[in-house]
């Protein structure tokens, strides 16, 4: 499937849409560097499928990724969104602008695919989540993913 088509509607449809995880007892698995967890995600009707994943460093607290990808009919694959941490510093390279060591969420967008980039290469900052554990949270709630038990963070009263 060529992606340069997809328009940014269909893309918040894919988003949008109720679904739900097919082996919440999915176990982490660990490389060399860092610790992952994948989940199949089904969508409320069964017609689209995608990979939830996870990734912690191991050695460096403040780099992690969840993402959401979809895998439609055909065997290519398109990350939708992805959230991050604030250990690297990102470039939006169509807007000519960064996003430096805070979190920050990834989406797909029509304008990356036409321009031949990263899908995801567009990010905003966010304050939503702060850990590994609230960004899943974050991402479950913002792609209405029903199935996982996640836990939002709590802000620091402090701060």
């Amino acid at each position: 499937m060529a992606f340069e088509s997809l328009t940014d509607e269909r893309i918040n449809q894919l988003l949008a849409m109720p679904k739900r995880v097919t082996n919440p007892t999915a176990r982490n698995v660990a490389d060399a560097n860092h610790d992952k967890r994948e989940y199949i995600v089904e969508s409320a009707d069964g017609a689209e499928r995608f990979r939830l994943f996870m990734r912690q460093n191991k050695t460096i607290s403040d780099d992690f990724s969840c993402g959401l990808q979809w895998l439609p009919a055909g065997g290519e694959s398109l990350i939708l969104a992805r959230y991050n941490r604030s250990s690297h510093d990102h470039p939006n390279r169509l807007e000519g602008n960064r996003v430096d060591y805070v979190c920050h969420i990834h989406r797909a967008t029509e304008r990356y695919l036409q321009a031949n980039l990263k899908p995801e290469g567009f990010a905003q900052a966010t304050k939503t989540y702060q850990t590994y554990n609230g960004a899943l949270h974050q991402l479950v709630s913002d792609c209405n993913i029903d199935g996982l038990k996640t836990q939002a963070d709590h802000p620091d009263l402090f701060k």
